[in-house]
This record gives C-alpha cells, sequence and structure tokens, in this order.
C-alpha cells in the first residue's frame, strides 16, 4: 500500500520504519526541516565559546523499553554504542536513597530495598509490603486511584526518596494527581521486568543521532520518501478512487497521523467536513478527546563550570517548590564536553527565568556547584497530564485513518517508548484493517 506518515518523531519515523518492513511504500511529511520531533538535538554555544550538541531535553531510558531497543537495532544501531547502561541509582548527591545491584531480578530489588541508605526498618519494610500487596493484585487498581493513593501506606522518606521522583520522571505529573494504573505498569515492566528491565539507558550521543537521523537514513536506503519542510494543509477522503486520503491533492491507501494531539484534533475537525457521515462522526468523537488532555511542561537547565563533575552520570536531586530540579546529569560522562551538566525539571510550572536562577541555586546548595546558564530549554506541552483514569484517543480514527504518539491509548505514559510502540501498533492496525478489508470482497 501507499501508506503517507505525518510527523517525523519518533512515533512517525518508528512507524515509517515498521512500515517499509511490511512492504508498504512510506511518504513521510514533516513540517520542520528536522526529524525527532519533541526528542532532537540542537546547537548550543558554552561560556567559553565552543560550539556544543545539546538536546531539547534530557530523556532516561530504562532496559524495558523493549520495542524501542528493537526498532534501533532494526536500523543498524547498537544501542550498547549509544546508550550507557547502569543498574538503576536513584541516590543523592549524600549517597542516601535507592540503588540496585547488578544482580538478577527480583533479587536486584530485595537487596536495593535492603541496602537503601537512611532508610529505616520502617521504611524498607513499608516498601516490601507494598509491593506485596500490588503483586498480589495483579499490579492492577481502581482507575481513579493516584499514586498518592496507591502508596498510602508507605513511610514519608519512602515516598520523598522514592516514589515521588520516580512517579514524576516516569509520568511527568506529580505523585497526587498521577496514574496510580499507569504507575503500576511502570514498576511492573521495569522493577519486576526481568534482569536488566530497570536498568537506566542514558543516551552517549544526541537524541537525533540516537534513533530519527539513523531511521532517515535506513528508510531513504529503503525506498521511503522523507518530505521535510513539508506541512499539510488537507486530509479529504478518497470517495471516487476507493478506500483511502488525499494529502495535500496527492492520493493514498491509508494515512498515519503523528504529530502533536492539538494539531490532529484540528485536522480531523477540518477534514470531517469532507468526509461521509460515519467517518465524520468518528472523526468529530475522536478529535474531542484528544482536545479533553491536558499537558505538562519539562525544563531542561544547561550549566557550565570548567572543572564541574559529578560523582556518576546521573544523580537524583531533593526537589522542591524554590529547589525545583529532579535529577543532574553529567553531560561530559554521557559523551559530551567536560563541565556541561544538565538539570531537569518535570511537571515544571515555573518561568524560563525565576526557574534558570532557582536551578543555579540548587547546584550550589545540593551539589556545591558554581555555575553559570547555557542554556534553558521549556518543552511547555511536553506531554499530557497522565492523571488517573484518563481517556486518551484510539489509535484507530476512521477507515484508512490511524494516529501514533505518546498521548494515545496505551500502557505506557508519554514517553519515547510509548511513542515508538504506538507507531509499529498503527502499522499492525493498518495491515489487520487492510486484511479485514480484501476477505470482505
Amino acid at each position: 500500500m501507499k501508506v503517507a506518515i505525518v510527523g517525523a518523531g519518533w512515533a512517525g519515523m518508528a512507524a515509517a520504519v515498521a512500515a517499509c518492513s511490511a512492504g508498504h511504500h512510506a511518504t513521510v511529511f514533516e513540517a520542520s526541516h528536522a526529524v525527532g520531533g519533541r526528542a532532537r538535538a540542537l546547537k548550543g554555544t558554552l561560556p567559553n565559546g565552543e560550539s556544543v550538541v545539546l538536546d531539547n531535553g534530557q530523556h532516561i531510558m530504562i532496559g524495558a523499553y523493549s520495542s524501542t531497543l528493537q526498532l534501533m537495532q532494526h536500523v543498524g544501531l547498537d544501542p550498547q554504542a549509544v546508550l550507557l547502561r547502569t543498574p538503576l541509582n536513584l541516590k543523592f548527591a549524600d549517597e542516601a536513597g535507592l540503588a540496585l545491584p547488578a544482580w538478577p531480578a527480583p533479587l536486584d530489588a530485595v537487596a536495593g530495598i535492603w541496602r537503601a541508605q537512611g532508610w529505616s526498618l520502617a521504611d524498607k519494610w513499608s516498601l516490601v509490603r507494598a509491593s506485596l500487596r500490588w503483586q498480589i493484585a495483579g499490579f492492577r487498581c481502581a482507575p481513579a486511584t493516584s499514586v498518592t493513593q496507591l502508596c498510602a501506606g508507605l513511610t514519608p522518606t519512602v515516598m520523598d526518596t522514592l516514589i515521588d521522583p520516580l512517579c514524576v520522571s516516569a509520568l511527568n505529573t506529580p505523585a497526587s494527581r498521577a496514574s496510580g494504573q499507569v504507575f503500576l505498569r511502570v514498576l511492573k515492566d521495569s522493577l519486576l521486568g526481568g534482569s536488566g528491565a530497570s536498568n537506566l539507558l542514558l543516551p552517549t550521543t544526541d537524541l537525533s543521532t540516537l534513533f530519527p537521523s539513523t531511521a532517515q537514513t535506513w528508510l531513504h536506503a529503503h525506498g521511503a520518501h522523507l518530505r521535510l519542510g513539508s506541512r499539510v494543509t488537507a486530509l479529504h477522503p478518497r470517495a471516487d478512487q476507493g478506500p483511502g486520503w488525499n494529502l495535500n491533492g496527492e492520493a493514498f491507501d491509508a494515512v498515519i497521523w503523528a504529530g502533536s494531539s492539538s494539531n490532529a484534533a484540528r485536522v480531523m475537525e477540518d477534514s470531517a467536513l469532507h468526509a461521509p457521515r460515519d467517518a465524520a462522526d468518528a472523526m468529530h468523537a475522536w478529535a474531542r478527546c484528544a482536545q479533553a488532555l491536558a499537558f505538562e511542561a519539562i525544563a531542561t537547565v544547561y550549566a557550565y563550570a570548567p572543572h564541574a563533575h559529578l560523582t556518576r552520570p546521573m544523580v537524583s536531586l531533593r526537589s522542591t517548590a524554590s529547589a525545583p530540579a529532579q535529577f543532574a546529569f553529567d553531560r561530559a560522562q554521557l559523551g559530551g564536553p567536560p563541565g556541561l551538566l544538565a538539570f531537569v525539571v518535570s511537571a515544571s510550572d515555573t518561568d524560563r527565568d525565576t526557574l534558570q536562577a532557582l536551578v543555579l541555586q540548587q547546584a550550589q546548595d545540593q551539589l556545591g556547584l558554581s555555575l553559570q546558564a547555557v542554556q534553558t530549554i521549556v518543552e511547555k506541552r511536553a506531554t499530557f497530564a497522565c492523571t488517573p483514569g484518563l481517556q486518551r484517543p484510539a489509535q484507530a480514527i476512521a477507515p484508512q485513518l490511524f494516529a501514533c504518539g505518546d498521548y494515545v491509548e496505551g500502557p505506557y505514559p508519554a514517553t519515547l517508548e510509548g511513542a515508538v510502540r504506538s507507531g509499529v501498533q498503527a502499522v499492525a492496525l493498518l495491515d489487520a484493517a487492510s486484511d479485514q478489508l480484501s476477505s470482505s470482497h
């Protein structure tokens, strides 16, 4: 089939690779002149005048990201060459907190809890008791349950040093209003997902090289067409030419929409005006669901000092309203220049200048580092707010029209793995629908 993919972020590029691999003719439309979407490389300059490659957000991956790792290998990347794999370590600069040893699961989790520094026996037992309770319940909870409610039996120390930072980093939503069910799925697939599933995978190259740019090269080699700087302004059904859609006047057998949820909703509302009644009703309903999503911001503050360094690539920070960053990354240990650090503020709600000043003071107070700001990047709509009972848009919109992205219906929060899985799944749904259409004839 001739398949159009609209959007060249991680979800769109995953869909394009999956479509080509399934034997389809893929054409990717991207409004900007670069691939990668909200996870891409940017150019920056250090205070000393040195040019540096930054990312529009510092990302963390985990060993449970099976679809992402498989797709990276599929396009010719060696994950070991571009990702630093280490056992899960959420310790603070003073070494308090949880770190797992490089042991088989679930022994690593048991040992990590037992060895957690700064935790009393009551702290450790509260987490063991809660973990057993979640396992007995099959890692399921009532849809309306928040993470705070789910963790009601945990001590304040465990909440402050493990649950809160883990929740806000994985779901980008504070525990008090984050989905307990999605959080349980993350815990199940990471801490209890088998050996290596809980490992941290920290990119040692820029995010564009990590997958999108390599996928772009692979797609060119496999006959796909990438139209960068090409915005889709019209989507109409092919009423007179059989099933399918016209994009900007060009006919396609199927469309996978991989742009943002807000853009997708707007296009579906406009395109429904030209669609048959059943398809139009489905497109309006899908658009309403997408429009109902709320969003959270993520900020990354890049800062520099000539001799600044951390004891390990990633260090947890004690986060408060006046000290907003949850994690600090030593970019020198991740393939970057010496002295460059990245501070991540998930669920950020502070203006850029204030946030930057607060983070620099936090670095001084918690890490003893006097740093100079390099660049602060705020993605205002970085992820959807992963709240309890949230209804996310389905991937199937109308006949031969599908959506993918980290916001669509699925078990994961807005992560790179969620985006990649949605792209692969969109092609699987397309193939299943096409098989059904063929058999009906």
